[in-house]
């Protein structure tokens, strides 16, 4: 089998061979393959994952388990409030200008 790459595409098959960790550029078009064979079957195990999180939320909305978005939306922005007033308050800056002004 041949393959014609483009030259960018030649140049790093020749690099990577050059770090000494492939011996030829059969070997990293091998790693290349293999590679975007387990990038391939990663996104298709997502993709499967986010699909069956999707049947599983439409089943529960057809149960009439499904919440009300303006009311989760109110719920979170309530929770995110009450975390802040919970964080230590940080030092107020100096601002930019001022920094400056004593440093110079």
């Amino acid at each position: 089998m041949n393959v014609h790459l483009t030259p960018e595409l030649e140049q790093l098959v020749q690099r990577k061979v050059k770090t000494g960790r492939y011996n030829s550029a059969s070997e990293v078009m091998r790693e290349a393959l293999r590679l975007m064979e387990e990038r391939d079957q990663l996104l298709k195990f997502r993709k499967d994952k986010l699909s069956k999180k999707i049947a599983a939320g439409l089943d529960a909305l057809r149960r009439g388990e499904g919440v009300d978005g303006e009311e989760f939306f109110a719920q979170l922005e309530s929770r995110e409030a009450i975390l802040r007033q919970r964080e230590p308050a940080k030092p107020a800056k100096p601002p930019k200008e001022a920094a400056r002004r004593k440093t110079a």
